[in-house]
């Protein structure tokens, strides 16, 4: 029987009980959790229930989100319709830019409250937003540089959601320092600016239960050397989040500019290390994936996105057996669902390497919990927070799987996440804890029909105009 104190006693505790649970050491039974604060601070398995609230089903760790956008959740389904020359994500990006030209903060708020949401019910416990529309609708500043940044904050107060605050600095539209375009002038901060609005977005943050903040030079192409070495010499903590090599394209312009591929510049110019996420990710070579995984950085693959965009397949197999770290990502939100992105993901390598159980890398090794402990810990690393595992002194995050539903009630152990991952998907998710505290019952989260009703409101205005 595991046996573990209590790690604070400032609170009244309380407890948590369930049947099965995935803990770091594997499957366990009967078991407690101890939550004071929101922490962890106890567990127990082979217990009893005495003195508990009994939670039915199987409890696994919060999957954290380490990558959204929340405002492009109001377009999604808005762009799949084939303009006259063949589609790409450039052309997306032009429609995106037209997407954000009236949004207000309300409108803001509103979208990233409902994308939350709909994030509880899928599974993940906390995002990593990567947030760079800052100014108003003319690209001129807020009178408060983080009013934006305050309501992604109030977002996820609303929906109990953990948050990692990623203010982006855009500073250029191109490789050296190219000019910004008008679509990019609610994103653009010169250095200066931009330490200013992370300042003032640390306050923003003070009223989540538990956030952390980093910040996220945007892509190669939106900085110069000099700029971005201005923001890296003066922020010396937090997670660092960065767009790469998404489109071949880019890799093209960055080759052209630098006579390096955008992997290869960073990891020759820049110290990049364990705090370091290298979103998307999806065009590298050989050594540019094992020098990730050596660097010991996180990349952020949001397989969903990358399949809609038409990105590419990040190489999975080399980069696991190198060590790397890797976690998951909702992206432009289009679809959100943490066994979505994990199926996504495996499916991407088979297709690409044409074999089955791609991720998982040992004779009778599990592909569903192979999936989702490289992404629990790749994403808790990326979020700068203390989350990811089941654990004594972890975020108190977790996700119930129904194990009543069909596809669920005649297994056990590891076959309960290949069956979520694989076949049921999002309906096998029952309930979710965030901090201790439960946000979704029967798969629905508890403030839905408030959240719903203002999202329609807000989609209803935009596509009037």
């Amino acid at each position: 029987m595991q046996r573990t104190k209590a790690v604070h006693a400032s609170s009244a505790a309380e407890k948590l009980f369930f049947a099965h649970a995935l803990l770091p050491g594997g499957w366990a039974r009967d078991v407690t959790l101890t939550v004071e604060n929101g922490v962890i601070a106890a567990v127990a398995d082979n217990s009893s229930s005495a003195g508990a609230e009994i939670v039915s089903g199987v409890a696994l760790p919060g999957m954290p989100n380490l990558h959204s956008h929340a405002f492009q959740r109001g377009m999604a389904g808005l762009t799949e319709l084939r303009g006259e020359t063949q589609d790409s994500f450039w052309t997306w990006r032009q429609l995106m830019y037209r997407f954000i030209d009236t949004l207000t903060p309300d409108d803001v708020e509103a979208i990233a409250a409902y994308a939350y949401a709909e994030m509880l019910e899928g599974g993940f416990t906390s995002v990593a937003e990567f947030h760079y529309l800052h100014h108003d609708e003319s690209g001129a500043p807020y009178g408060d540089l983080a009013e934006l940044a305050s309501r992604i904050a109030s977002a996820s107060v609303e929906t109990g959601i953990g948050l990692t605050l990623l203010p982006v600095f855009y500073n250029f539209s191109g490789f050296g320092g190219a000019a910004p375009v008008h679509g990019q002038r609610r994103f653009i901060n010169d250095p200066a600016r931009f330490l200013a609005l992370l300042e003032r977005s640390r306050e923003a943050i003070k009223p989540v239960a538990d956030a952390a903040i980093g910040i996220a030079p945007h892509s190669l192409r939106a900085v110069t050397p000099e700029t971005l070495n201005d923001v890296l010499n003066t922020v010396s903590t937090g997670p660092v989040h960065m767009h790469i090599a998404e489109q071949v394209k880019e890799v093209e312009d960055c080759l052209a500019w630098s006579g390096q591929r955008p992997v290869e510049w960073l990891l020759d110019h820049v110290d990049v290390n364990q705090h370091w996420v290298l979103i998307h990710a999806t065009h590298l070579t050989p050594e540019e994936t094992t020098g990730i995984a050596k660097a010991g950085a996180v990349v952020g693959l949001c397989p969903l996105t990358e399949a809609n965009l038409g990105d590419g397949i990040f190489e999975g197999p080399r980069f696991i057996e190198a060590g790397g770290a890797f976690g998951v990502g909702t992206d432009s939100n289009i679809e959100i669902t943490a066994p979505g992105e994990l199926k996504q993901f495996e499916y991407s390598q088979r297709l690409h390497h044409r074999v089955r159980n791609a991720v998982a890398r040992r004779s009778g090794e599990s592909t569903g919990r192979a999936l989702y402990e490289h992404a629990l810990a790749g994403g808790a690393q990326a979020s700068g927070r203390n989350i990811g595992a089941l654990a004594i002194g972890k975020r108190a995050d977790i996700v119930v799987l129904d194990d009543t539903h069909p596809d669920l009630c005649g297994v056990t152990g590891d076959r309960w996440l290949d069956a979520t991952t694989f076949v049921a998907g999002k309906p096998a998710i029952s309930s979710v804890y965030v901090g201790g505290k439960r946000v979704v019952e029967s798969g629905r989260h508890l403030k839905r029909d408030g959240i719903t009703e203002r999202y329609r409101r807000v989609v209803k205005r935009l596509a009037s105009l």
